[in-house]
């Protein structure tokens, strides 16, 4: 369900941002305007970036070899790094560049008014792009507020298009106050500082979401599944107490290493009928759990 929900998100951000690129280009070209050409750039690498989530999904659903009997499940986290870096380097670092290029220079910016209308409607156009990944993250994050979400999720996909979506919708808010500066005062720096404004926005982005990823890659604990599965083997007649339990995220999947004591008077058959209906109940009760490993033991 994640996986259908990401690949929804992707492609209609793709289509909203792809359409804003060319129109952002075509005004950008037409006005001189730097805020307006690092929105465009902006637009352009986000396209670029939805094409390279799209792939490591795919890849990421590939089946377990001999070589990789878990699956390729965390090469998402892959491409989403790289398109954590492609935010940061192509977007803002290059829309700060040309932010200090032009804050030196006096440049027209021509029709000044198309380039105001184009960007209101790329705003409108964002907009119903973050409300699509917002739909889309709905039933994931459940309760939690947007910011919890965003430390604690697994897909890395719908984090990236999310933080994408605010970005580019905060830059269009900061292109359009910019350019109307400009069109007030007559004076072309606001126009510059409009750049470097949204090249840090995309940087801070881009330093969150490689952060998050970043975690992932290491292999995050699900700490929810990791405590309810806690809870539900302290409630086993089997088990005398849980020594240590492992949820680690791979991809859509979860992997789970349960270290417990069990009782002393269990043979060996029962101990292995018993773990087996555990491990059967804990998948059943999260579908996202793949594999369980049950080590018995006495001490941790």
């Amino acid at each position: 369900m994640s996986h259908d929900n990401s690949t929804k998100a992707i492609i209609y951000a793709f289509a909203a941002n792809l359409g804003i690129a060319i129109s952002k280009t075509g005004a950008a070209v037409w006005t001189g305007s730097g805020s307006l050409l690092a929105e465009a750039i902006h637009s352009f690498a986000d396209c670029g970036n939805q094409i390279l989530l799209f792939i490591g999904m795919k890849r990421a659903e590939r089946l377990a070899t001999d070589k990789h009997p878990m699956g390729y499940g965390r090469e998402s986290y892959i491409w989403s790094m790289m398109v954590a870096i492609t935010l940061f380097s192509v977007g803002g670092l290059f829309s700060i560049y040309e932010g200090w290029l032009r804050m030196g220079e006096q440049h027209a910016v021509e029709n000044a008014g198309v380039a105001l209308l184009i960007l209101l409607i790329a705003v409108v156009l964002e907009a119903f792009s973050l409300k699509g990944a917002l739909n889309a993250l709905k039933e994931e994050k459940g309760q939690r507020g947007l910011w919890q979400w965003f430390k604690e999720t697994h897909s890395s996909e719908l984090m990236v298009v999310v933080g994408e979506d605010l970005a580019a919708l905060v830059g269009l808010v900061i292109a359009v106050l910019m350019l109307g500066l400009t069109m007030l005062t007559g004076n072309t720096v606001y126009d510059a500082i409009g750049s470097i404004m949204i090249g840090m926005l995309l940087v801070i982005v881009a330093g969150l979401v490689g952060r998050e990823v970043h975690s992932l890659l290491l292999g995050e604990a699900d700490t929810a599944i990791r405590d309810d599965v806690t809870a539900f083997l302290q409630q086993q007649p089997e088990v005398v107490r849980v020594l240590n339990i492992w949820a680690i995220n791979h991809g859509n999947q979860v992997m789970i290493a349960i270290k417990a004591e069990l009782q002393a008077d269990l043979r060996v058959i029962d101990a292995a009928v018993a773990i087996n209906k555990m491990e059967q109940q804990i998948k059943i009760s999260h579908n996202r759990v793949n594999w369980v490993f049950f080590e018995i033991d006495n001490s941790d």
